[in-house]
């Protein structure tokens, strides 16, 4: 009995570690490369153990970048930065905005219009990506970060998320605001936005990584070096037909890559969780 307990205590952790082993090692190879030249890289094997070369390829990644692009790491990530950030709070606000008439404001055709948004979500960036970029284009957007940002801000998905948490919040609330004196506007800012502190954050996580790793719309719309993001920065630097690849490069940056969204998760990570399990008021 004592050994079979044992095997069904161990056994959760086996996998466990596991499971921690296949995530993790892609990511040590990669760091790997980023302290190795590209001979040592194309080696066979290759190293498993960090290279000499942590600070030089890094500082080369950042402050130069790929030789071949012409565009360092830093912009790349600050064209990426502003690009989330932007598709983030662009979102969020719209969204809360969106939901808050839908709910509080009793208007003609008000649920024939959550359904129009709703059914967006039906609709992917590929189907409408034509018509998109043309509107940009005409609009004289293109390398730009309103163009980058602006048709991604309209989002189905957070506005039916904040319309269900609204509708839990007892319509008493509104009305006894509105005999204290209160607008429209002071109980969305005063009473219903700190309640929803929670949902937005979890929300704001959710739709930075969905900026963050934007790839097709970027790809579209920017043709200037200034205005490329990480993504489109990293596949740049692997397109180059008769060019020799700096791998030490595109590792360190792809690295890089993953730090502003994962430090945001961990950051935000409390919230987050209770964002999307709390319910209580």
């Amino acid at each position: 009995m004592t050994e079979h307990s044992l095997l069904r205590r161990f056994t959760p952790h086996l996998y466990l570690w596991i499971a921690i082993f296949i995530l993790v090692f892609p990511l040590w190879l990669v760091f790997v490369a980023s302290t190795r030249t590209s001979m040592e890289i194309l080696a066979a094997p290759m190293p498993l153990t960090p290279g000499p070369h942590f600070l030089e390829n890094y500082k080369a990644a950042i402050m130069q970048g790929n030789k071949n692009l012409g565009a360092s790491a830093l912009m790349m990530l600050k064209n990426s930065l502003i690009m989330a950030l932007g598709i983030s709070t662009g979102k969020i606000l719209i969204s809360l905005l969106a939901a808050f008439a839908i709910v509080f404001f009793n208007f003609k055709l008000r649920s024939f219009c959550f359904w129009s948004i709703f059914v967006t979500l039906m609709l992917p960036v590929e189907v409408r990506i034509m018509p998109t970029y043309k509107v940009i284009s005409d609009l004289g957007m293109l390398n730009s970060y309103s163009g980058l940002i602006l048709p991604m801000v309209v989002s189905a998905t957070a506005v039916f998320l904040f319309r269900q948490y609204f509708m839990t919040i007892p319509r008493e609330m509104a009305e006894a605001s509105q005999i204290d004196g209160a607008s429209s506007v002071q109980f969305f800012w005063h009473v219903l936005l700190p309640m929803t502190r929670t949902p937005i954050a979890a929300m704001f996580v959710i739709q930075f990584i969905y900026g963050w790793n934007q790839y097709l719309w970027p790809l579209l719309i920017t043709t200037k070096q200034s205005f490329y993001t990480i993504l489109i920065g990293i596949n740049r630097m692997l397109s180059g037909a008769d060019v020799v690849i700096e791998w030490q490069i595109v590792m360190a940056t792809t690295l890089l890559a993953m730090i502003p969204p994962a430090f945001v998760v961990i950051v935000m990570q409390k919230q987050f969780i209770s964002g999307m399990t709390d319910r209580e008021k």
